[in-house]
């Protein structure tokens, strides 16, 4: 075969691939986690922390950790607070909690389950980030819910999307499942492909 006809046909599959899993919403499975131990341009860690704004000794949740990509840098943030880290894979949690104890963190708790039941009291939680992770959820409107229920008063949740992720959340639906959940997006930075999200819980 040609090498033109290899790109056609390798670019067909991707497409392909892409269709299936935008269709079928599921987690990055452990063995391909190659994809979230790449560069995230426009989702960058010092964006995350503009949109953030942690403070000292908050209680922060991050949905969905992959290898950590973000995490070490959310518990540097809340010095005297507690990252609590929540991931469907046992595996991507114990990845994490490796990079966290090669970096001499010890602020963060690591759980396992699913996103539409969090076991955290009600309005305990200051602030929840889902990054490239919001699509890959198959009931986004209870995880959301769920989201609203352990958030403080006033808390916060940023929601950071990609495109190319075949996940991938546009502003403007992510207004949509904010506004039913009782969530308002009240500001964002970056461009419409590349961005993070700030909803607050009234």
């Amino acid at each position: 075969m040609k090498p033109r006809h290899l790109l056609g046909a390798a670019t067909a599959a991707t497409l392909a691939a892409s269709l299936w899993w935008r269709k079928n919403p599921s987690a990055c499975p452990y063995g391909q986690r190659f994809w979230v131990e790449a560069p995230h341009p426009f989702i960058t860690r010092e964006r995350l922390r503009d949109v953030l704004r942690p403070q000292p000794g908050e209680r922060l949740l991050e949905l969905g950790v992959g290898t950590g990509y973000y995490s070490c840098e959310l518990a540097e943030w809340v010095p005297e607070g507690t990252l609590e880290l929540f991931d469907l894979q046992q595996k991507f949690l114990d990845h994490t909690m490796r990079a966290a104890a090669d970096r001499g963190l010890t602020n963060l708790a690591p759980t396992q389950g699913d996103a539409t039941q969090l076991p955290y009291e009600d309005a305990s939680i200051d602030g929840v980030i889902l990054t490239a992770v919001l699509g890959e959820i198959p009931d986004r409107a209870a995880a959301l819910i769920e989201i609203h229920r352990v958030l403080k008063p006033g808390g916060r949740l940023i929601v950071g999307e990609l495109f190319g992720d075949p996940h991938f959340t546009s502003r403007g639906s992510l207004h949509r499942l904010g506004v039913e959940a009782g969530l308002e997006l009240v500001e964002s930075s970056g461009p419409a492909f590349g961005y993070f999200a700030r909803l607050n819980r009234s």
